[in-house]
């Protein structure tokens, strides 16, 4: 019985695996006819789309804006140098780099002994000589009253031989009275001459006098201004910057001891190509009068003011090229000297540009505009300036036609396409204004300018949401992690521009 049970239980145990090996087999042919079937078939190939986001050609008045960087300078600076060699007995309290000075503050003084010792004898010798030019001026006076009175004397003489050569006449006189006569006129008039002689020197005397006491003058007003020059005054009011001296120190005449800079009055310097510049002036060659942002990015924060275009270098400088502009800064308060800033300055405005992103044009100058069918044709447009990260193109022809905003390798002419439009744009594409702003780094007022963030969103409808969702669930490639992730993104309100346009890269490959 045991032998028979046995035997038994081997045959149905032979039986049943012949069964699944004919089953096995079975689904083998099967499957081998399916696939043959399957094969004689043509299949039908689906094409290929891709989603895009597309931009609308506005053409309008467009004001260019030259984006470029500067150094703040100072307008109104001075340099502090030591007026004479010395030693410095006094310094200004607080005489240090970033100190406050007032126009007229005294900021140094120098040992003034032996200035004080050179104006007092240059006084002594003024002294001295405002003496002697009295002197002179007496003795000219007696001299001149000494003429007169040899001159009388002389008058005297004359009448008396007259009276002489009278009596003569008349044959009482003789001729030895008349020679005793022309003896004595001679003597007069040559003490005459003699005293002339005496009233010159007294007038050469006076002259020197007066030459001497000029010099005293010249010599004492010199020494005053030495001693003057032993205090240093601050010229105008500013901040004290490189100062480089010492109470008791010993300065060289002429030595460097700091500058003064006028926080007030600053400026910008910045370099442009000549052709830049060539846009910057107007008809006449002079420089427009356009405001001018400028900003100093100061930790995150932004220091920000205007400013105004006032010159521009005489020449072109060694070793460089383009011109050298200055620009006047209007509020100059949080700016300093040798400061790296950012500026923004207006071009003339230029009529029938659009504006698009730079993506958009590729190096042959040319866009790909979708059509009403969504598929894609390149067409030529005019590129007239790039402005950061946009460009401004001239295209008489695509008024109002939308074009692929970042072009693919896989884009050409001839693509079918599917439109992505961003969360709260309209539906040609165009960015929000402040979107564009900050695509375009504009500087304003107490914030710095930045770029938009790295994913844009976009809003689905519920058909185009469903499809999304329905796509993923059933992709068996993806691990349950990452399916949820994605899942959870689509079901949100705003979806991530890039996550659609990788699914529906996926749905039409």
């Amino acid at each position: 019985m045991r032998f028979l049970a046995r035997s038994l239980t081997g045959l149905f145990m032979l039986s049943l695996t012949f069964g699944l090996l004919a089953m096995a087999g079975y689904s083998i042919h099967s499957a081998l006819q399916a696939r043959m079937a399957e094969g004689e078939r043509p299949r039908i190939a689906r094409e290929r789309t891709f989603a895009v986001r597309l931009v609308e050609v506005r053409a309008e008045t467009v004001t260019p804006v030259l984006d470029t960087f500067g150094e703040v300078r100072a307008r109104r600076t001075i340099e502090l140098r030591a007026p004479l060699a010395g030693r410095v007995v006094y310094l200004a309290e607080d005489f240090e780099d970033g100190a406050e000075v007032t126009a007229g503050q005294l900021l140094l003084r120098m040992d003034p002994a032996d200035a004080t010792s050179a104006r007092d004898l240059a006084q002594a010798d003024l002294a001295r000589a405002e003496l002697d030019l009295q002197d002179a001026r007496r003795a000219l006076i007696l001299a001149a009253e000494d003429i007169e009175a040899a001159r009388a004397q002389a008058d005297l003489r004359a009448r008396a031989l007259e009276r002489q050569r009278d009596l003569a006449a008349r044959g009482v006189g003789t001729d030895a009275a008349i020679e005793t006569a022309e003896l004595a006129l001679s003597s007069a008039q040559q003490a005459v001459v003699s005293r002339r002689q005496a009233e010159a020197q007294a007038e050469s005397r006076r002259d020197q006098a007066e030459a001497a006491l000029s010099r005293a003058r010249i010599q004492l007003a010199e020494a005053e201004r030495r001693l003057a020059q032993t205090e240093l005054h601050a010229e105008f009011g500013g901040t004290l910057a490189d100062v480089a001296v010492v109470t008791g120190g010993l300065l060289a005449g002429n030595e460097r001891i700091g500058r003064i800079i006028d926080p007030d009055a600053l400026e910008v310097a910045f370099r442009v190509s000549t052709a830049q510049y060539a846009r910057l002036v107007d008809e006449g060659g002079r420089l427009m009068d356009a405001p001018v942002e400028i900003a100093l990015d100061v930790s995150g924060a932004e220091v920000f003011s205007t400013g105004r275009m006032t010159r521009v270098s005489a020449s072109v400088g060694e070793a460089a090229t383009g011109r050298l502009i200055f620009v006047a800064i209007d509020a100059p308060r949080g700016f300093r000297p040798g400061d790296f800033v950012a500026l923004r300055v207006p071009e003339p405005p230029l009529e029938g540009l659009a504006r698009l992103p730079a993506t958009a044009l590729d190096a042959a100058g040319t866009v790909l505009v979708a059509g009403d069918d969504n598929r894609l044709r390149a067409e030529p447009v005019e590129l007239v300036r790039r402005q950061g990260e946009d460009v401004l193109v001239r295209a008489p022809g695509l008024e109002e036609a939308r074009v692929v905003a970042e072009r693919g390798p896989n884009l050409g002419t001839g693509i079918l396409i599917r439109p992505v439009e961003p969360a709260g744009a309209e539906a040609t594409g165009h960015q929000p204004a402040a979107a564009m702003a900050a695509r375009r780094g504009t500087i304003r007022p107490g914030g710095g300018g930045g770029g938009g963030g790295d994913d844009e969103m976009v809003a689905l409808s519920p058909e185009r949401r469903a499809e999304l969702i329905a796509f993923v669930e059933a992709d068996s490639a993806l691990p349950e992690s990452a399916r949820a992730r994605v899942i959870a993104q689509l079901s949100a309100e705003e979806v991530p521009a890039q996550v659609v346009a990788r699914i529906e890269a996926r749905i039409g490959g």
